[in-house]
């Protein structure tokens, strides 16, 4: 279980550094001026073109990728709530990278977050383990 602890925090990472990357990106770019199709060609080939928001896309990738692997080895009712840990990640590095206020509010929230991950993270403990495998001998039986 500590090895997919430790592949989702390094998910989780990438995915707020993910968040903190298109956030500068999308900053960058600057608002839609009107909602037409010559403006959304504009916003998209400047994303395209845009490296935080690149960096951000592939972040963003690294952090579903690790997803997949946490899903092919552990329990959803596990895994998906753990992925809520996000909110945490994403307001530390919101605050130390874009140098946003927290309001009390927010932390009384990403402390009920952390919270919860620890009680679904000791639910896991309590789990019944499933026996080892057993090794079955077949005979080999051929008729005569």
């Amino acid at each position: 279980m500590a090895k997919l602890l430790l592949i989702l925090i390094i998910g989780l990472i990438f995915e707020s550094a993910g968040v903190v990357s298109l956030k500068i990106g999308i900053t960058q770019i600057g608002d839609m001026k009107k909602v037409s199709v010559v403006e959304i060609v504009r916003i998209v080939k400047t994303g395209a073109t845009n490296v935080n928001v690149l960096l951000g896309v592939f972040c963003e990738a690294v952090f579903f990728a690790s997803l997949l692997i946490l899903m092919a080895k552990s329990d959803i009712s596990f895994l998906w709530p753990l992925t809520g840990l996000s909110f945490v990640f994403a307001t530390f590095a919101a605050m130390w990278f874009l140098h946003e206020q927290v309001s009390f509010v927010r932390w009384t929230g990403v402390v009920c977050i952390m919270i919860g991950a620890a009680l679904i993270s000791y639910s896991e403990h309590g789990k019944a383990k499933p026996p080892p495998p057993s090794a079955t001998v077949v005979a080999d039986v051929t008729p005569p």
